[in-house]
Order: structure tokens, then sequence, then C-alpha cells
């Protein structure tokens, strides 16, 4: 079989094993007589069946139900030893139909302690000659770092203890007696844990530390034991935390009580109950003025951050939150804070929209970060539903981009001077359309990170490149457009987009760019924004605060629109295939009308315009024998094989006779018909997008739908009929198809350029005996005590001495202090300026400003490069 279709076959096997064999539904059998798969073959074999929870439309089901767990949380943060110690008590709500016997916590912090299955089962780092120091700093952390919840106390609302089992990154607790559906239980948990330096691991929370002024930023995520979710098509969602699978969590209400010091400035997920109590009269008066102001208000200005800074207050103070609906809960906290907040109207209720960030952060932040919160709210509310909580916050610290209710963590910072580039501009605009963007996605539309990262971060990243390019013309998105996607598409290091989140390869392109582009290309070329825009936002409508898995999105989609796309989600999200399209020729089919005299003008005409072969040239003037002995000729000699009769026009004419008006107009058209052929190299079947010039001067766009490949995915061929004459035809000439090989997109085929440039090759790079002869030149310099105005070049020898050999005497270069050069067009390419003795990265200036596109938002736990900063912040790349 074709390597290409069977490597299709294994993929759509793949992802049907690991996310659809629990539904019992076997592999649909190969069809060995055709040769292909058929790539139009319905979904709903893979699909889980519809139930009364989940319908066939994509819809929730009459029965649909879903757990409730609410929180009451104080917690003190320990800024001396920076560890969190607190208690909890969670009210858990069984909306489920069965009995529950235990309930399972998640205990993600968990995750940094040394024996974690995530630690024990990493991969080994590559390992050469030399090694940045950094990443033994962070390897040897990461190996006695002693982190992990410490539990102190499991108990019941009565007081009574519970047995608890804690396994690796999840604690199952065992209840007293079943509980009973429509029942609810309360427990109480007690815990501390030292909080990780973020600066030296990469984690979706924990400490970044300022050395100039020993101060810290605080910002705290999975810090509390939360309830795993229960769900009707998973059961208990208790996949350990390895680190790329985020968080599955349930929906409920929060009062937290955060106790930090006096100094500190704290914002987290939910509003501010007691300002009084920890506000100035002038911060709280500020607030107020901001809720109404047209522009970002400073709640903290730079000025008093600065100052603060400076200040060890010796008491605490508590700040109170509470927050409604909400499936998590986060916070950040510094005496290092500014704080600015803007007011914002969405829908029928006012938005507050905040930032905070340190001095560092300046003049950046104060600029584009509330900004780009209230411009997010904005466009993601049109194409979903407007945003339904009170706040929004976007935070600066060491964290670079990580996402939670109302709040969200968010890394790039210009250079200590305050100047920056346009990568992280535009980096700090992105992650913050990014980050809050996820307010949506999962945070409302409650999706199973764990099970399935494309379901939030795919469809978000969507909606960030809608919103970029609503910020300004030429935005560099990075994301979105189908030709930034074929470099991937097109590797071999990838797996299905429906492929489980810790087994995903190539995290960013896989669960971000890939189901972005996918979405785009469906809303512009298969679907048409009208039809696309009303599906997707009939999918966020039916499921907000509810949890949908991959098959409601799909169906929902076609529900909504009337069309048909098993074939679009069986290619993009089942398959690794990529689009390669070609044309493979393009055919010119005329009527002939049979009048004889006009068929014989014809082919005389194109008799003449043959050129003669080679042999026919050089033969021509040859002597012929029939001319010597002209009694050798006959008839045939002097026949016209192209000579019409008088019986071949009564014939035609006789035809025409025959024929009805409208017949006759028929045999009389002028229609050119092509039939233009195209052949699939890629496998992936799409639209067709082709642009015809034609002689007069006129262009047409044509787009084949996809279905003309349905019986057929490597070959079709399209009939235009027109009365106008094709000059030329392109294919994707709109870059919209994400196809992979341009090179043949053209007919008649176009010469395809390029430039190259010249460089002229040079040795750069001492040998050691040039370096021995500088070493001893310098030596004998400083026993004559020469000054380095009478000093000779280092690595030139004299040319009087032994060591010479003569080649200075005779004119050639003392390279190898005597040795013969190679000849100049035989010498080695100079080889790149090695990095300094001593290790860590070129300076600064060395480094050319990255192109102006921002870096992308990427999950925290997969390294990413960064622009280079400033020693003690945080990268520009974000979850």
């Amino acid at each position: 079989m074709n390597l290409r279709w069977s490597s299709l076959i294994l993929a759509c096997g793949l992802a049907m094993a690991g996310g659809m064999a629990r539904h019992g539904v076997a592999q649909p059998l190969t069809n060995t007589k055709y040769g292909q798969p058929d790539l139009f073959r319905q979904l709903e074999e893979w699909l889980p069946t519809p139930n009364e929870y989940r319908t066939a439309s994509g819809a929730p089901g009459r029965g649909y139900w879903q757990q409730r767990a609410d929180y009451v949380i104080d917690v003190e943060l320990d800024d001396e030893k920076q560890r969190l110690i607190g208690r909890e008590t969670i009210t858990y709500f069984n909306h489920s139909p069965d009995e529950l016997r235990y309930v399972w916590l998640q205990l993600d912090q968990n995750h940094f302690h040394p024996q974690s299955t995530a630690h024990r089962s990493a991969n080994a780092p590559s390992f050469s000659e030399r090694q940045p120091i950094q990443l033994m700093e962070v390897l040897l952390y990461a190996e006695h770092f002693p982190g992990g919840f410490q539990i102190e106390r499991v108990a019941d609302g009565a007081g009574k203890l519970l047995p608890h089992t804690i396994v690796d990154t999840m604690m199952r607790i065992d209840l007293p007696e079943p509980l009973q559906p429509g029942s609810s239980i309360k427990l109480d948990v007690h815990w501390s844990f030292n909080i990780v330096d973020a600066d030296l691991i990469k984690a979706r929370s924990g400490y970044e530390y300022f050395k100039e002024d020993k101060n810290y930023i605080y910002e705290m995520a999975q810090w509390f034991p939360r309830l795993v979710a229960y769900t009707d098509n998973n059961g208990w969602q208790h996949k350990q935390f390895l680190g790329a699978g985020e968080f599955t969590l349930e929906l409920g209400n929060y009062v937290v009580r955060i106790t930090v010091p006096a100094d500190h400035v704290v914002l987290a997920t939910g509003t501010l109950q007691n300002p009084a109590e920890v506000l100035s009269d002038a911060q709280r008066q500020r607030l107020d003025d901001a809720r109404k102001a047209d522009r970002p208000v400073f709640i903290v200005t730079p000025e008093e951050a600065k100052a603060n800074e400076q200040q060890r207050a010796t008491g605490k103070k508590t700040w109170i939150f509470a927050a409604d609906n909400v499936r998590d809960f986060a916070f950040a906290s510094s005496r290092k804070f500014i704080w600015d907040a803007q007011g914002r109207r969405v829908g029928d209720r006012e938005v507050l929209a905040m930032s905070l960030y340190p001095n560092e952060g300046e003049p950046l932040w104060s600029k584009y970060s509330t900004a780009a919160i209230i411009h997010t709210l904005n466009v993601y509310g049109r194409y979903t539903f407007d945003y339904p909580y009170p706040v929004a916050i976007s935070v600066n610290g060491p964290v670079g981009g990580m996402e939670y209710p109302m709040i969200c963590f968010n890394g790039p910072r210009p250079q200590k001077d305050g100047t920056y580039s346009a990568y992280t501009k535009y980096g700090l605009i992105s992650v913050v359309i990014h980050e809050v963007g996820h307010n949506f996605f999962p945070m409302i539309v409650n999706s199973d990170e764990r099970q399935w990262t494309w379901m939030d971060e795919g469809i978000n990243t969507f909606l960030q490149y809608l919103a970029e390019q609503e910020w300004e013309d030429d935005y560099p998105s990075r994301r979105g457009e189908p030709a930034d996607i074929v470099g991937y598409m097109t590797s071999s290091n990838q797996v299905p987009v429906m492929t489980n989140s810790e087994s995903v390869l190539n995290l960013g392109p896989n669960a971000y760019a890939k189901p972005a582009t996918a979405l785009n290309i469906l809303r512009e070329t298969v679907m048409g924004r009208e039809l696309f825009d009303f599906a997707f936002k009939e999918y966020a409508r039916r499921w907000k605060f509810k949890r949908p898995q991959p098959a409601d999105f799909f169906r929902t989609m076609e529900d909504a629109s009337g069309i048909d796309l098993d074939w679009f989600w069986r290619g993009w999200f089942y398959s690794t295939e990529h689009v390669d399209v070609g044309i493979s020729g393009v055919d010119l089919h005329l009527i002939d009308n049979g009048d004889p005299d006009l068929q014989a003008t014809r082919e005389r005409e194109e008799k003449a315009r043959q050129r003669p072969t080679l042999s026919e040239e050089r033969n021509e003037p040859l002597t012929k024998l029939v001319e010597t002995y002209p009694a050798l000729k006959d008839f045939y000699n002097s026949y016209d094989t192209l000579e019409v009769t008088d019986e071949d026009r009564q014939s035609f004419k006789k035809f025409v006779e025959s024929l009805d008006e409208d017949e006759k107009k028929l045999i009389e058209s002028k229609t050119n018909f092509y039939v233009i052929r195209f052949r699939n190299d890629g496998g992936l079947v799409t639209p067709i997008v082709i642009e015809i010039s034609y002689r007069d001067g006129s262009k047409e766009l044509l787009t084949i739908p996809a279905e003309i490949w349905r019986r057929n995915s490597r070959e079709v061929s399209k009939l235009l009929m027109t009365e106008r004459e094709i000059e030329s035809i392109e294919l994707d000439p709109r870059k919209q198809m994400a196809d992979a090989d341009a090179s043949d997109n053209h007919f008649p085929p176009r010469i395809e350029s390029s430039r190259f440039r010249l460089f002229k090759q040079e040795r750069t790079e001492k040998n050691p005996m040039q370096r021995s002869v500088e070493r001893a030149d310098a030596e004998r310099k400083k026993r004559e005590g020469k000054t380095d105005e009478t000093a000779q070049p280092a690595g030139k020898p004299e040319t009087n001495g032994a060591a010479a050999n003569g080649a200075a005497a005779n004119g050639a270069a003392a390279d190898g202090a005597g040795m013969p050069q190679a000849p100049p067009e035989i010498a080695p390419q100079a080889a790149e300026t090695p990095t300094p003795r001593g290790g860590g990265e070129a300076e600064e200036g060395d480094k050319k400003e990255p192109r102006p596109p921002m870096p992308m938002p990427v999950d925290e736990s997969v390294p990413t490069p960064a622009e280079p900063r400033p020693a003690g912040t945080p990268s520009a790349g974000s979850k």
C-alpha cells in the first residue's frame, strides 16, 4: 500500500484507539479493492454514542449533569520562608446519578516533589562538552527542592478525621458512608508547601526574587487541594499531572482570605470584599474613579510602588475575595506592584480591567496591558458571549503566561533602560490577549484540559488571531495564517491533534497552531464567515459553564451550519496528513460544427504553424528522385487530402437542416471547454481555490468544494466552460489552503526565482602554533620592556628568527609560524565565532533583535526560546 495513505489509516487508528476505543467501536476495515481510504467516511462510528447527557446535535441532553464544589479558604503567605500555609472547607455536591464511596482531590504541588512521577519519568537533557551554568542550577534545584503538599489534616464537616491515600498528584478520601445522588458533604483539609522558584523551574506559579531590592513577586496557582472532576464520560478524571496536560475542574463559589505582609498589594480571582481594611482612602477613591475612566488610572502609582519596595512592614493584612461560579482561584502578591485599572461596560455589566506590575515592567505595561484586556473582552464577546465576571486582571511576574478565572500571569518586560523591541511589545499584547481570552475557553466553556489540550488552547489561539488582527493593520500574528503552519504540517515529528495532552509531540504547533489554523480555514474557505460565526457562537452558548467533549464541538458546528464536516475533522484533527495540491494539466476542448470548409482551413493553418523537424530541415535541399524522374509521380503526388468536395458540403448542409433553432445555436457556440486536472500529493483533502486570468485582462476567483475529492482523493478534474480564452491559472493565490508546495500551483508553470549572496572565505580561527607564537612574542616584549607603540602586531613573528622559517621574509603570511598556507580557493570555510570560555550566552549586543512577530503562547512545561532579557526577568514565552 502507498505509504502516504497507510500512514493516514495508522494515524486515524491510533487516535481512535487512544480516544474513542473506550466507546467499544471497532476500527473500520480497510478497502483492499479500491486502494485508497474513504476520506469522507462518516465519523459517527468513531464518536461516542449520543445519550440523554449529550445529544447527537452536540447540545447538552435533558439529563445533563455536572458536580459542584464550593470553597472557603484561609491562607497565609510566609514572605521569609517562601511558604504557603492554609486550611480549606470544601462543600461537594453530588449531582450525578451515581453513589460515591470516595472522592479525589488534586495535589498539583506534588508535581515538584523529587519523587513525583513527572520528575522520575523526565527524559535526560542533551549533554555536550559545554553546558550552560543555568541548566545545572535547574537540574540540581529540581532534584533537591522539598516540594509538594504537606497534608496535615483531612476531616469531615463535623471534625471527624477521614482516611486518605496520596497517589502522586492525587489524594483519595474515603467517605464514612456513600455520598448519595443529590446530597453533599463538607471536607476540611489543612496543608502547607514550599513555593517553587519560578526563575529556576518553569512552573505555572511560583516566586521571583529581585536581588537589587530584596523583594519577591508571588504568582500563586494550583496552590490548594482541588476536587477532581467527576463526569458522565470519564468518571473521576484523575490522570496524574505530568506537566503538559493541564486541569479539569468543577465550578463553584469561593470565599478566600489571604494573609500577607501589611505592605503587600494583592489581587485575585473575584472581587475584594474588605477594601476599607486593606486600601488607603486615596486608593479607594482612585479605584472608584477608575470605574468611569476612559483610560487606565493608577491605584498604586509607580512612585508609591518604588517607595514601598524600600520598606518592610512588621504587621500583616488579610485580603478577602469572593468569586461565584468559577472553576479555580489564583492570586498575586508583592510590595513591588504598581496597580492600574479602567472600567468597561460589557453587555449589561461593568467590568473592571486591572493590571499589576513592578517598575521593571515600565513603560510597557502601563501602556498596553489594561488596554489589551479590554480589547480582548470586546472581541471575544462578539464571537461567543458577554464576559460574565466583574473583573479581569493581568499580572507581570515570573510566569511567562498562564490563565485562571478573572486573573492571568504574563511575563514580557522591557530592558532595564526602559527600551523594548517590537518582539517584546507584540509579545506582551499577544500574551495578554491569549491569557485573558482563556476566561472564555476553558474557564467558562469548561473543557477537559487534562485530556484534550486543543479544546482550549487551539480554540483560544484562533480567537487570539482574530483579536490581534483587530488591534492594528499588519499585526505580526504568528499563528492563524494557513501559510504559517506548512512547515509543521510537512514535518515527521508529529501526532494527530486528537491525542492525549501528555502524549502530544511539539505541543505548541500541535495543540495551538494547527487547530487555530484549521478553524481559520474552516471560517474563511470551507464554511464562510457568516455560517461559521453563527455555529461557533452556538457552541459557546450551549456549553457556557458546562463541560463539552470534542464530539460536542464537531456535532454542534455541523448541526448549526447544515454542512457535513466529517471529512474536515478527520483530516485536520485525526490525521497527520498535509495539504499539497497541484495542477497536473489543462486541456482545451472546442465545439466542431462540422463545416468541412472551416475544418480544412483550420487544419491547413495548423499544418503551416508546425515547425519542421531537424531532419526535415536538413533534408529539404536534397535532390529528390521524383524530381529527377517525373514519371514516378502519380495521382497521389498532387492529391490534396484537405480538399473539400461538393459531396462533403452537401452532407453538412443536410445535417444543419435537420437541427432545430436551439441546436443550430449550440453547434455555432464559441464556448471553450477547459478541463483542469488536479493532483493531491499531501493526502489531506481540501477545497480547491484557483484564480483564472483571461486574455482580455479579466480575472475570476473560483472555489471548488472539497467534496470534489469524495470518490477519488488522489486525482480529480474540473470542467470550466467560458467564452473567454484562459491565459493562466494559479492555485491558492491568496494563501488560504495551507498548500505545502507552490511550485506546481501555476499553469502554465512559472520559473521560480531566488537570490543568493556571495561571501569571501576567510580563516578566522588561529591554530595552536599561532597561539604559541603569540604567547612567546608577548613574553619577549615583556622581558624587553617594549611598549605597545613599538611592538609588532601579535601573531606575526619576527622575520630574522628561526621561528619565522623564512615565511615572513618571503612575503608569506605567518599563518602557522612558517607552515604553508592553503591557497585561497581551497581554504576552509570560516568557522563560527566561538562563545567565550566561561559559559553563558553571548552578550546582548551581539544578538540580533528577532523579527517583529511576537513569541507564541505555548505550554509552560515545554521549553521555548526566549528573547535576551535582563537578569532576573521572566521570558516572554507563555502557556
